[in-house]
């Protein structure tokens, strides 16, 4: 789904957006000023907008906190796919807080919160359910995958969180490695802390770690030593809050989003935390540049947008609409405009705190 698609400006709902935007960091710098503790998210959105369904908070009962899981399962062109597969992790305890799928990418994030137990019931019925949906030697997307169910990140929101994401995340593992895949750990539990990014188990893709794996060059943490006849590898890992973000360019290709790509990235001299990948979106009409936010406390999605329409410019490029993956804390886009971010629009439902505020 291509959350910025042209044609039709909504200036309306623009306007709106900026309101709540601007409304979020006027009740924050009041509520700072008072001492005001907690969130002020849902005031400002129920007096902009009045209430909403959906947005109530996950569970706030129970002992262990609720945890955000966002996993990435290759398959985002049949609609009723991804149906199922999102229907798949509605288990007990777990709420589905957002699905973005893309055709070219043939990829779908799903983000699900829960506690422990659940969290893990509901992501071990995802593997279930890719694994008989799901067929890799079918599937052709531009994104870099090594399974059906990809990678399985669980967020480490704070330092609370960790040791209950590391005990779901070896839930996850053992399970999924059960089923008959190869489970290799990264992020905060990584067995390698030399290799503890999704992109250094990619190397040939799928194809790539197969051999190796045939061949005993790599060895998973859980499961068996050769990769799936149809649901590949799939990577399980902690790490910390990430943002997803993509910017098409309205003119140029492939060569000019790879070049912005790598002048944005951190690999390359350029902004800290920050991955790029230049994509040709072949269903789109486009060429993307496609970036991961590692640390977006440090740098966030307006600096990187004013990046990469600065690159784009020295190119002679135009960026289009940017398109946010999934959910963003607010931390990440603190004190933005619309025109900041390069959204057309925004929605209260995108803010993880609109789903789970902190401490929950």
């Amino acid at each position: 789904v291509w959350q910025g698609d042209g044609g039709c400006h909504h200036t309306n709902r623009a306007q709106g957006s900026d309101r709540y935007l601007a409304a979020i960091w006027a009740q924050e710098r009041d509520q700072a000023k008072k001492g005001a503790q907690g969130s002020s998210l849902v005031n400002a959105r129920e007096a902009l907008e009045g209430p909403q369904a959906g947005l109530e908070p996950v569970g706030a009962v129970g002992s262990d906190p609720v945890l955000i899981a966002v996993p990435n399962v290759s398959a985002g062109r049949d609609p009723g796919i991804v149906s199922e597969l999102a229907a798949s992790v509605r288990v007990a305890g777990v709420r589905l807080l957002d699905v973005h799928s893309d055709p070219d990418h043939d990829r779908t994030v799903l983000t699900i919160a829960g506690r422990g137990v659940a969290l893990a019931a509901g992501l071990l019925a995802l593997a279930e359910a890719g694994v008989a949906l799901i067929d890799m030697r079918r599937q052709r997307g531009v994104h870099p995958r090594l399974g059906g169910l990809d990678v399985v990140p669980i967020v480490r929101r704070s330092d609370d969180d960790e040791m209950p994401a590391r005990s779901v995340a070896g839930e996850v593992a053992m399970g999924v490695g059960d089923l008959g895949i190869p489970v290799f750990l990264y992020g905060d539990i990584a067995a390698d802390p030399e290799r503890s990014r999704p992109h250094q188990f990619r190397d040939g893709g799928l194809e790539g770690m197969a051999a190796r794996l045939d061949a005993g060059d790599e060895e998973p943490d859980f499961g068996p030593h050769h990769a799936h006849p149809t649901a590949g590898v799939t990577l399980v890992g902690v790490r910390g809050p990430l943002v997803a973000w993509n910017v098409p360019l309205e003119d140029g290709g492939l060569t000019e989003a790879r070049v912005i790509a790598a002048r944005v990235r951190e690999r390359g001299g350029g902004l800290t935390g920050v991955r790029a990948l230049g994509l040709s979106l072949i269903e789109q009409g486009a060429a993307q540049v496609s970036m991961n936010l590692e640390e977006p406390a440090v740098v966030g999605p307006a600096e990187v947008v004013a990046r990469v329409r600065a690159e784009a410019e020295r190119i002679g490029a135009t960026p289009g609409n940017s398109e946010l993956v999934g959910l963003i804390s607010k931390d990440a886009i603190r004190g933005a405009t619309l025109a900041d971010l390069g959204l057309e629009r925004f929605e209260p439902r995108q803010l993880v705190e609109a789903h789970v505020p902190r401490g929950s």
